[in-house]
């Protein structure tokens, strides 16, 4: 991995820039390090290093035990070209740090001002989130405690909005597994949630990529994210910047109803259904999901934006 610097304010444009390959594919970023109000220190990777101007920018975040190489299509897709994308490992994730005590996973403030401090400190402008599974709380955390006018738009992708069993799969009971402190029960849980996460079977190189990461994650700290309370039909109702609902009808995760869900209490949200997905609509429709982002950002946060400003 490149080297590692403190963010302050501004996006620090002496960090390295790195170049590495993941499943034939070139990564290129810089990768910087955001420090939040709890003292927890996140990696970062931004995905537009030559600092060129982009359209808008756009924050991806993960799901529950993934990181950001969850976001490979996209960051080495032709999003980049057009959008400034930035990802980053939550708290306990991948490249960042990962503090045991169950503290700093169940309290919803401390989720908020982690968003707050990636988007400050790597110089993000209104950026649009994108939510995908377990971070759609991570999201919608920020989102009670800052509001919506620092983001310009919000993509919620096979996205947790409420705890409801009801909007539950099969699968679900795989998260539990996977908190075990038998490493074996464990890593079988991991591996069972990766074939559940798609419609049709990984590649084995493509399970084995996911797989690392997922294994980044200890057990204990899956734990410490699960169970937490999510209710959040008042943030919902309050949004009034563009909202985008992605949902893979295939999922054993979270089923179509906790799509319906977040539709039915965010004014004037747009859905888009994939027939053929599972939990993971941008890695099983690479193109098609690039395609939508793209649109939801070039016609309707844009030209939302456009019509503020005439406004």
């Amino acid at each position: 991995m490149g080297q590692r610097e403190q963010m302050s304010s501004e996006p620090d444009k002496r960090a390295s820039v790195t170049q590495e390959a993941a499943l034939g594919r070139t990564l290129r970023y810089r990768e910087l390090r955001a420090s939040t109000p709890d003292g927890v220190t996140v990696a970062v990777q931004d995905w537009a290093p030559d600092a060129a101007p982009r359209k808008a920018d756009i924050l991806m975040l993960h799901g529950f035990s993934q990181a950001h190489g969850a976001w490979l299509h996209q960051v080495t897709g032709p999003l980049c070209e057009e959008f400034r994308l930035v990802t980053y490992d939550l708290r306990g994730h991948g490249d960042s740090d990962k503090p045991l005590d169950a503290r700093f996973y169940r309290e919803e403030a401390r989720w908020a001002s982690e968003v707050k401090a990636v988007m400050d400190q790597s110089g993000l402008h209104r950026p649009v989130l994108v939510a995908w599974s377990y971070s759609g709380r991570v999201a919608l955390d920020y989102l009670r405690a800052f509001g919506d006018a620092d983001i310009a738009g919000l993509v919620m992708v096979n996205a947790t909005a409420t705890a409801d069993p009801a909007m539950m799969g099969p699968a679900i009971g795989l998260l539990k597994q996977m908190t075990s402190p038998d490493a074996a029960v464990a890593l079988a849980g991991t591996q069972a949630l990766l074939k559940a996460c798609v419609a049709r079977p990984l590649l084995p190189n493509e399970f084995d990529y996911m797989l690392h990461y997922n294994q980044k994650v200890p057990p204990a700290i899956r734990a410490n994210l699960a169970g937490r309370p999510a209710d959040y039909q008042d943030v919902l109702r309050a949004l009034r910047v563009p909202t985008l609902v992605v949902h893979g009808a295939l999922d054993p995760i979270g089923t179509l109803a906790m799509a319906r869900y977040t539709v039915q209490h965010v004014r004037d949200a747009q859905f888009i259904g994939y027939d053929d997905a599972a939990h993971m609509p941008f890695w099983e429709s690479p193109e098609r999901f690039d395609a939508d982002l793209a649109q939801f950002v070039n016609r309707r946060v844009l030209a939302a934006g456009t019509a503020k400003n005439i406004a």
